[in-house]
């Protein structure tokens, strides 16, 4: 009996929350699966209502003409619209997987603020893609195609633009994150509004790189219709971060 009581109070008492590696990889499996359905469910509703959807995504364009010179051209082009308005419309589920990945990880009071930062993504994503559709887009697309006016002739695929309007909407949506993810960052004590200040020349550096990364053309006039809102939203960021940071230290 004095044996199996040595042995029984060696065994280290398990922490409460701690999560073992390989749980984490596979609660990260599940939530990425449920997010891919959630894309596959909307995509394919969306499907359905796919050519009433193509007059409202080409609606920045303008007088320019669409083509395709496949036999499959328009099949991909509705598919491809399918697909970009099913990651939109599944965004804030994707997003509530995403925060509920990262939940255990947070105390109690963070916890609670899941929902509200689910919602504040959402809406940053698609004031994103709002902002990049009816503003950026049509200026965008007008420059570019009267650029060379007189000496070449534009013809444009109907693939081609479904595949830059959806890189540019979900580039923009995403770069609207900032705000919510400085705010993460500050909470966790990970950055702070004076660091963020200080940083401002090299944030102008990294914000140009992720512009050149999230536009789908390497012009430059692309990446600038990016990079000047994403750095409004750094300047936002450090008033977000500055005002989470006075309440963690009036808390502590």
């Amino acid at each position: 009996m004095g044996e199996k009581e040595e042995i029984y109070e060696a065994e280290p008492a398990p922490k409460k929350g701690a999560m073992p590696f390989l749980e984490h990889i596979e609660e990260l499996r599940r939530r990425l699966i449920k997010s891919f359905l959630a894309v596959i469910i909307a995509a394919a509703v969306a499907f359905i209502f796919a050519e009433r959807l193509y007059k409202f995504v080409t609606l920045p364009l303008g007088d320019v003409k669409l083509h395709f010179t496949e036999i499959t051209g328009s099949f991909m082009a509705y598919f491809k619209i399918a697909i970009y308005t099913g990651l939109i419309v599944a965004s804030p589920y994707i997003l509530y997987q995403l925060w509920r990945f990262v939940s255990p990880g947070l105390h109690l009071k963070e916890k609670r603020a899941v929902f509200p930062l689910v919602i504040s993504s959402t809406l940053l994503f698609l004031a994103g893609a709002a902002f990049c559709f009816f503003v950026v887009l049509p200026f965008a697309i007008q420059f570019l195609v009267s650029y060379a006016e007189g000496e070449m002739i534009p013809i444009i695929t109907v693939s081609s633009y479904i595949s830059f309007a959806g890189m540019m909407l979900l580039g923009f949506g995403l770069s609207f994150e900032l705000p919510v993810v400085g705010y993460v960052l500050g909470r966790i004590g990970v950055v702070n509004a004076r660091s963020l200040s200080k940083g401002r020349a090299y944030a102008v550096i990294v914000i140009l790189v992720v512009a050149a990364i999230l536009t789908p053309t390497p012009d430059i006039f692309n990446q600038l219709l990016m990079a000047v809102p994403l750095y409004l939203l750094y300047e936002v960021t450090i008033i977000v971060v500055r005002l989470t940071g006075k309440k963690k230290e009036i808390q502590g």
